[in-house]
Parts: structure tokens; sequence; C-alpha cells
């Protein structure tokens, strides 16, 4: 794994930089997927490999959507041609830069359904989604990223922060009702047990509903 001398406190102040390098890995791992791999199934087990690359790019520009200060669930997941999938994220990355550029966004005030603060801590919120998709599409393709130990360290911290230990349930029977949905979305699984001694992007990945041991595939979109 890759290591820092950063405080690993230093993104409740400031997520960018945490950001910036979860990007980076990700896109990493983009730029080694095989045409071939498209139609792969992933971990996700309600999206093949060329939809989780459509919900990760879904994702960055959910984050940019909220630095611009516009309404995030506005952003869908928008296919990509086949051989642009690393120019798009690289495109969806430099939105992200720019709308969280100005150093007020990270104080102004932003909620999301499952979280709310300052924009700092709302940002910090998606270190977990992106680190866990990237795993996602790691293990769907076969590639063994260089996890950055800061990165995967915050991304299980947020993780744990959004995601009570169990009966998850209730947690999106209120988030559901609170969006008007007529039906409940439970989008995580429950925690998949693990020990305390396992590697960080293990526990992460467990903590999202994921046996990373490879015994099932468990769906967190």
């Amino acid at each position: 794994m890759t290591t820092s001398t950063s405080s690993t406190t230093d993104h409740l102040t400031d997520p960018r930089p945490i950001l910036n390098r979860a990007i980076a890995t990700c896109g990493g791992v983009i730029a080694g997927v095989r045409p071939e791999q498209l139609t792969d199934p992933t971990p996700c087990t309600d999206m093949d490999v060329r939809a989780l690359l459509a919900h990760l790019i879904g994702v960055l520009g959910r984050i940019a959507a909220l630095g611009n200060g516009d309404d995030p669930f506005a952003v869908t997941d928008t296919p990509v041609a086949d051989d642009r999938w690393l120019d798009a994220w690289r495109e969806s990355g430099s939105r992200v830069a720019d709308a969280w550029s100005d150093d007020a966004v990270l104080e102004r005030p932003m909620a999301l359904p499952w979280i709310q603060g300052s924009g700092a801590k709302v940002l910090a919120s998606y270190f977990s989604e992106l680190t866990v998709h990237t795993w996602d599409l790691a293990t769907a393709t076969g590639q063994q990223p260089d996890w950055d130990d800061t990165v995967v360290a915050a991304a299980f911290d947020a993780a744990r922060q959004i995601l009570p230990a169990e009966n998850r349930r209730a947690l999106y029977e209120e988030i559901s009702a609170a969006r008007g949905f007529d039906e409940v979305a439970v989008p995580f699984a429950e925690a998949v047990p693990i020990s305390d001694d396992a590697p960080v992007i293990d526990r992460l990945v467990a903590w999202n509903g994921r046996d990373p041991r490879g015994r099932s595939w468990r769906s967190v979109t």
C-alpha cells in the first residue's frame, strides 16, 4: 500500500486532497479495464462493468453538483462510448476540482439524506463510495490496485459514520420516507463479519456489505 506522512485527520478540515487521491486510484483501475470485460458481472450484483463505470462517473457528477450548489440527485448515470471511459473519468474529475476550488465551499452548509453539515463533512462522506466502487471494479476485472493507506483509512472512517453496524433497513426506511419513495430502497447490505486485524481495505468493503474473501458478492449501489 501507498503510505503518507499527512495527518489522519487532515481530511476533516479539507477533504479535497484525499478525494483527489481516491479519484486517481480509481482512474488507474479504469485504465486497466479491457473492452471484453465491459459485460462481466461485478460485486454490485445489479451492475455489469459498463454500468459500474457509468455509476462511478455519475458519483463524480453528483459531487460536482454539490460543489456548484446544484441538486446532486438530478445527475443520472449516463453511458459513455466504450473507448472514452478513462477520458470521461478525467473530465469528470476536472469538473469536481473546479466545483470545489473555492475554500468557501468547504464551509457551506449542505445536506444529503444520510448526512448533513459543512461542505467538507459532506464531501468526505464520498470517500467510502468511491473507494468501495473502485474495489468493485478492480475485483470484477482482476486488478490489484496499490491502495493508498490514508485514503482507505479515511473511507473506512466515513463509512462507519454513515452506516450503522446493523439494522440498516431502519435507516433506509427513514431516508426513503423523507424522499417520498413508495418503496424502501436498501442499497447497503448488513456488514460482513471480518477479523479486526484484516487489511483496512477488506474491513472497509466488509462494512459495506461485501465479502472480501470472495464467498459472496452483496449489492451496494
